[in-house]
Protein backbone atom coordinates (compact mmCIF):
# COMPACT_ATOMS: atom_id res chain seq x y z
CA UNK A 1 0.00 0.00 0.00
CA UNK A 2 2.59 2.57 0.99
CA UNK A 3 5.48 2.26 -1.42
CA UNK A 4 8.86 3.81 -0.96
CA UNK A 5 8.96 5.26 -4.48
CA UNK A 6 6.96 8.12 -5.87
CA UNK A 7 3.96 7.19 -7.99
CA UNK A 8 4.51 7.60 -11.71
CA UNK A 9 1.61 9.98 -12.31
CA UNK A 10 1.51 13.28 -14.20
CA UNK A 11 1.53 16.56 -12.33
CA UNK A 12 -1.61 18.65 -12.16
CA UNK A 13 -1.97 20.92 -15.17
CA UNK A 14 -0.87 24.48 -14.66
CA UNK A 15 -2.38 27.57 -16.29
CA UNK A 16 0.70 27.95 -18.46
CA UNK A 17 -0.20 24.89 -20.55
CA UNK A 18 -3.69 26.10 -21.48
CA UNK A 19 -4.34 28.13 -24.61
CA UNK A 20 -6.18 31.38 -23.90
CA UNK A 21 -9.48 31.09 -25.70
CA UNK A 22 -12.50 33.37 -25.81
CA UNK A 23 -14.55 31.41 -23.28
CA UNK A 24 -11.81 31.40 -20.67
CA UNK A 25 -11.08 35.11 -21.05
CA UNK A 26 -14.76 36.04 -20.92
CA UNK A 27 -15.27 33.97 -17.77
CA UNK A 28 -12.28 35.51 -15.99
CA UNK A 29 -13.34 39.01 -17.02
CA UNK A 30 -16.91 38.33 -15.88
CA UNK A 31 -15.64 37.50 -12.39
CA UNK A 32 -13.34 40.53 -12.30
CA UNK A 33 -16.11 42.91 -13.41
CA UNK A 34 -18.47 41.44 -10.82
CA UNK A 35 -15.94 42.17 -8.09
CA UNK A 36 -15.36 45.65 -9.50
CA UNK A 37 -19.08 46.36 -9.48
CA UNK A 38 -19.25 45.37 -5.81
CA UNK A 39 -16.43 47.82 -5.06
CA UNK A 40 -18.22 50.50 -7.09
CA UNK A 41 -21.36 49.92 -5.04
CA UNK A 42 -19.30 50.67 -1.92
CA UNK A 43 -18.08 53.91 -3.54
CA UNK A 44 -21.65 54.96 -4.23
CA UNK A 45 -22.70 54.14 -0.66
CA UNK A 46 -19.77 56.27 0.55
CA UNK A 47 -20.98 59.12 -1.68
CA UNK A 48 -24.58 58.86 -0.39
CA UNK A 49 -23.34 58.60 3.21
CA UNK A 50 -21.24 61.71 2.73
CA UNK A 51 -24.35 63.55 1.55
CA UNK A 52 -26.13 62.50 4.72
CA UNK A 53 -23.22 63.45 7.02
CA UNK A 54 -22.86 67.06 5.93
CA UNK A 55 -22.06 69.49 3.15
CA UNK A 56 -18.33 69.78 3.93
CA UNK A 57 -17.74 66.04 3.89
CA UNK A 58 -19.92 65.65 0.81
CA UNK A 59 -17.86 68.31 -1.00
CA UNK A 60 -14.70 66.36 -0.09
CA UNK A 61 -16.03 63.00 -1.33
CA UNK A 62 -17.64 64.56 -4.39
CA UNK A 63 -14.34 66.23 -5.21
CA UNK A 64 -12.61 62.85 -5.16
CA UNK A 65 -15.25 61.13 -7.31
CA UNK A 66 -15.39 63.96 -9.84
CA UNK A 67 -11.61 64.32 -10.16
CA UNK A 68 -9.96 62.89 -13.27
CA UNK A 69 -9.05 59.64 -11.50
CA UNK A 70 -12.54 59.33 -10.00
CA UNK A 71 -14.09 59.95 -13.39
CA UNK A 72 -11.82 57.28 -14.88
CA UNK A 73 -12.84 54.80 -12.17
CA UNK A 74 -16.53 55.55 -12.72
CA UNK A 75 -16.12 55.22 -16.49
CA UNK A 76 -14.46 51.83 -15.99
CA UNK A 77 -17.29 50.86 -13.67
CA UNK A 78 -19.83 51.86 -16.30
CA UNK A 79 -18.08 49.64 -18.85
CA UNK A 80 -17.92 46.82 -16.26
CA UNK A 81 -21.67 47.16 -15.71
CA UNK A 82 -22.48 46.82 -19.40
CA UNK A 83 -19.98 43.98 -19.87
CA UNK A 84 -21.38 42.09 -16.88
CA UNK A 85 -24.95 42.71 -18.08
CA UNK A 86 -24.40 41.47 -21.63
CA UNK A 87 -22.32 38.51 -20.49
CA UNK A 88 -25.13 37.62 -18.07
CA UNK A 89 -27.59 37.67 -20.98
CA UNK A 90 -25.17 35.41 -22.85
CA UNK A 91 -25.20 32.98 -19.93
CA UNK A 92 -29.00 33.06 -19.77
CA UNK A 93 -29.04 32.11 -23.44
CA UNK A 94 -26.73 29.20 -22.65
CA UNK A 95 -29.12 28.12 -19.88
CA UNK A 96 -31.78 27.79 -22.59
CA UNK A 97 -29.44 25.44 -24.47
CA UNK A 98 -28.68 27.90 -27.28
CA UNK A 99 -25.31 29.08 -28.57
CA UNK A 100 -23.26 26.33 -26.94
CA UNK A 101 -21.13 25.49 -29.99
CA UNK A 102 -17.55 26.71 -30.12
CA UNK A 103 -18.16 29.02 -33.09
CA UNK A 104 -21.36 30.42 -31.60
CA UNK A 105 -19.70 30.87 -28.22
CA UNK A 106 -16.80 32.81 -29.73
CA UNK A 107 -19.16 34.95 -31.80
CA UNK A 108 -21.34 35.78 -28.79
CA UNK A 109 -18.19 36.65 -26.83
CA UNK A 110 -17.28 39.21 -29.48
CA UNK A 111 -20.85 40.54 -29.41
CA UNK A 112 -20.57 41.03 -25.64
CA UNK A 113 -17.25 42.85 -25.95
CA UNK A 114 -18.47 45.14 -28.74
CA UNK A 115 -21.86 45.85 -27.14
CA UNK A 116 -20.23 46.72 -23.81
CA UNK A 117 -18.02 49.34 -25.46
CA UNK A 118 -20.85 50.73 -27.62
CA UNK A 119 -23.30 50.99 -24.72
CA UNK A 120 -20.65 52.62 -22.52
CA UNK A 121 -20.07 55.23 -25.21
CA UNK A 122 -23.82 55.75 -25.65
CA UNK A 123 -24.30 56.13 -21.90
CA UNK A 124 -21.55 58.74 -21.67
CA UNK A 125 -22.91 60.56 -24.71
CA UNK A 126 -26.44 60.63 -23.32
CA UNK A 127 -25.21 61.83 -19.91
CA UNK A 128 -23.29 64.75 -21.43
Amino acid sequence: MAGTGQANRPLSPHLSIYRNDMGMMMSILHRITGTGLALTAMLLVWWFSAAAIGPEYFAFVDGILTSWIGTLVLLGSLWAFWYHFFNGVRHLRWDLGKGLGIGESNRSGWYVAICSVVFTALSVWLAC
